[in-house]
């Protein structure tokens, strides 16, 4: 059995944390590993930062993994670097993933949309629909990377944000993923039966951890998207999607899962166990809900002026960089219906503790008094 929890412990990357990771951050961190000759630059981004893989291992089976395609999507980046330290420490599991695989990572794709701390790059364009035409350095690069190393298996590596749910509980999808269409029918295929069974198996040990906080993505079939593109070219592709774990804004626990996720998934590619999971156990997955709001404040009436009408409100928070640091602003999201959506923190204003969070967290002064 693998104690995925003391793995982690033992492998987590303390010295890259948070919600903003860059280059600078990275860079350091690859150029430390001892797979650093491994390492090459594999092209430039828009404003000429520079995009980096590093290969690790020479088995047989071959697994491409990139993230930060969005620049603000940076969770996966730090369980890549914790995975990048796992490879690094001998252990039975360890030899045996890098005699059987070889793995190609890029860390940061897109460290133009990373250091603003944008979803789209430095041209103002979203790099996960831009596989069709590839009018993007970033997506060139991408493109290059796998025709080069001819993947068996790509893991595209991704963030998601506060509000979806998991099917309609009132539980949030602190992991999401999904096995990409190839065509508008949504028909399966051999690589995306092989999408399914691998995120089978990485579901099978979230829910020891996370139970009921796993979803599945929309599977809307978009050729523009690259999991969408890769799998129309018949490669096994998951889409990992982090989410939010109760008062984990910085997504440090969220990390910890996608890093059982991604130990657990190239285990299962190394040991050839894919057929231990079945394909019908994919939609058995909850697909995810959008029910959630980060706050919901009630009793707001004569308190609140610019909502004076609204018994209670619904906040969602805006995440803005202010001094290379994250922090979330609060945006009045919701002022009806509120009986339909969940919230991650519930808030009384007749309660004085709770009035008490709202102006030390000032949120009467923003969102609440649309200042």
């Amino acid at each position: 059995m693998i104690d995925f929890k003391q793995i982690f412990l033992s492998c987590k990357e303390d010295k890259v944390a948070g919600r903003y990771v860059t280059n600078e951050d990275v860079f350091p961190f690859l150029e430390a590993s001892i797979f650093k000759n491994e390492i090459k630059q594999v092209g430039k981004s828009v404003l000429g930062e520079p995009i980096k893989l590093i290969t690790i291992g020479g088995g047989e089976t071959k697994i491409l993994m990139w993230s930060q395609m969005h620049g603000n999507e940076s969770t996966t980046t730090k369980a890549v670097l914790d995975f990048i330290n796992f490879l690094e420490e001998p252990s039975d599991l360890q030899s045996s993933i890098l005699k059987k695989c070889t793995i190609q990572i890029i860390p940061i794709l897109n460290p133009d949309g990373a250091k603003a701390y944008t979803r789209i790059n430095a041209n103002e364009i979203d790099l996960n629909r831009d596989a069709q035409d590839r009018s993007q350095p970033e997506s060139i690069i991408l493109r290059q990377v796998y025709e080069n190393f001819k993947p068996d298996f790509c893991f595209n590596l991704h963030d998601q944000r506060t509000i979806f749910n998991v099917g309609e509980t009132n539980k949030p999808a602190t992991v999401s993923f999904l096995a990409p269409a190839f065509n508008k029918e949504r028909a399966l295929s051999p690589s995306r039966e092989k999408s399914m069974q691998l995120i089978v198996a990485m579901n099978s040990v979230l829910q020891n951890f996370i139970p009921g906080q796993v979803g599945r993505y929309d599977d809307g079939f978009n050729s523009n998207c690259v999991g969408d593109a890769f799998q129309m070219l018949n490669t096994p592709t998951i889409l990992f999607e982090s989410g939010h774990f109760p008062e984990d804004y910085e997504r440090e626990k969220t990390r910890e899962f996608i890093f059982y996720s991604l130990l657990k998934g190239v285990e299962t590619i190394a040991n050839n166990s894919l057929n231990n999971f079945k394909v019908s156990s994919y939609f058995e997955i909850p697909e995810n809900g959008k029910q959630f709001l980060d706050l919901i404040i009630y009793n707001t009436k004569n308190i609140v002026t610019t909502y004076s009408e609204a018994n209670s409100l619904g906040i969602l928070y805006k995440e803005v960089l202010k001094d290379d640091k994250v922090v979330f602003e609060p945006v009045v999201a919701e002022v009806k219906n509120l009986d339909n959506f969940y919230a991650h923190k519930t808030l009384n204003l007749l309660n004085s503790s709770d009035l008490d969070f709202v102006k030390n967290n000032n949120l009467l002064s923003t969102a609440l008094l649309g200042n």
